[in-house]
């Protein structure tokens, strides 16, 4: 009888791949009804990925007041860094411009994601950025979104300049001393009484540095929950608001995409109104302050602003508290310092000052030239860190790094021909003083 021999293959039964999703939403307003839109959209998706078969919850990421530029989103850039972790497949979002804003920034990151094989699914278009028409379909989409964004961005900037033309206060929601509601403005008792203290301190001859020191002692909060620093000082010194009058046009937005504020500095006209509010300082009083703040100014050797006047304005971070490095000037050479140090104290930062003309030289070398380009470091350098004392770290676009350590001169060699004239000035007045 003939043998028959089956092979019998091993089977397995093969479990079905379950799909790691995620939710992105952001609303671009503080208002509080968005902030409930917020929150409903995270209720949303959170209940519609955890009830659908097949997908795993991954999480719902949202930002909320905050405009649709990737570098301003704190939860956007962690459902990137999570996306490429490998922790989601799919990410959720309701439409093109919660994404993003920018043609360029939702292609960009819409490739990214793509290389990662994680796909972004845009609920009002009904597009999958997997798909093999998704990314054409998004770059048209994409760029009417743009251009909507710029058309309401417009019509907002000619309704708010018109206001301004007739000398109406607009968009002013937060100012310390005064409670603003739906457009008016009152007195709030408690901090108009701490804004009084500040200008009489000032005046009386306190900086902003120890006034702002002053005012964490005694516990006054700030607007949001910020950090009373010199900074804030100043500006309330400076705001001529508090004289119940408004400059208007101070700032302007400069770009519909970032919505970033600049100083107006002529590019659109400004109009002074005269009380449009109730003061709260005399107008004698802030004009004693303005004269105090410019004989300061005068004696530390400041112009002006200096935030792109020099080439390492906003260039040079501290490591140690994160803060940007601020020239400051006198009767001595000019050098960079820390300015959380300017403003409270070798106990807040212990950072060391850096003299001007070393990081002229070390950016000179860095960037192999025989003389300093201010044109070529601009192009070349993004940012110089200071992560210890006596060393640089230069950041080129590209991403490369270099370190440059400085010695400290002896203070003979620092001592130039007009400091030596000067001291024996000064020392042959002190002889003549005690004949």
């Amino acid at each position: 009888m003939k043998r028959t021999v089956t092979k019998m293959e091993k089977t397995t039964t093969k479990m079905p791949s379950l799909t790691k999703v995620a939710a992105y939403a952001r609303v671009s307003s503080g208002k509080e009804e968005m902030l409930h839109s917020l929150a409903a959209q995270v209720s949303h998706y959170s209940y519609y990925i955890q009830k659908h078969p097949g997908w795993i919850y991954a999480g719902v990421y949202a930002d909320e007041a905050l405009t649709g530029t990737k570098d301003n989103r704190p939860e956007f850039r962690r459902l990137i860094k999570d996306c490429r972790g490998g922790k989601i497949d799919l990410v959720l979002t309701k439409s093109i411009s919660r994404f993003a804003r920018n043609t360029v920034d939702l292609l960009e990151t819409v490739r990214e994601l793509k290389g990662f094989g994680v796909d972004v699914y845009f609920e009002e278009q009904n597009i999958h950025s997997i798909s093999g028409e998704g990314e054409l379909m998004l770059t048209i989409l994409a760029s009417y979104a743009q251009e909507e964004s710029r058309s309401v961005s417009e019509n907002c900037k000619w309704r708010i300049r018109k206001q301004f033309e007739n000398g109406k206060l607009a968009n002013l929601r937060f100012m310390f001393g005064y409670k603003i509601e739906k457009g008016k403005v009152e007195i709030d008792p408690e901090e108009s009484a701490i804004v009084r203290m500040i200008f009489e301190d000032y005046i009386n001859g306190m900086g902003g540095s120890k006034i702002a020191v002053k005012l964490k002692e005694m516990n006054i909060p700030t607007i949001r929950d910020g950090d009373w620093n010199s900074e804030r000082v100043i500006a309330i010194i400076k705001n001529e608001k508090y004289t119940g009058n408004a400059l208007l046009q101070k700032k302007y937005v400069a770009d519909h995409l970032t919505k970033r504020l600049v100083w107006n500095k002529g590019k659109l006209p400004m109009y002074f109104t005269e009380g449009t509010h109730p003061a709260i300082i005399d107008t004698k009083t802030f004009e004693r302050a303005q004269k105090v703040l410019k004989e300061r100014r005068k004696l530390c050797g400041a112009k002006g602003d200096t935030h792109n006047r020099y080439p390492f304005s906003r260039i040079i971070r501290c490591e140690n508290c994160g803060k940007k490095y601020k020239r400051k000037a006198g009767n001595r050479k000019p050098a960079w310092q820390c300015s959380t140090y300017l403003e409270q104290g070798k106990a807040a930062c212990h950072a060391k000052q850096i003299p001007e003309n070393i990081l002229y030289e070390a950016a000179t070398d860095v960037l192999g030239l025989s003389e300093f380009d201010e044109s070529i470091f601009k192009k070349k350098i993004t940012e110089i860190l200071v992560p210890e004392f006596n060393k640089l770290v230069f950041v080129f676009c590209d991403g490369h790094l270099v370190e440059k350590v400085w010695q400290d001169r002896s203070r003979r060699e620092s001592w130039t021909d007009e400091m030596r004239q000067a001291a024996r000035e000064k020392a042959k007045g002190v002889k003549e003083q005690w004949r």
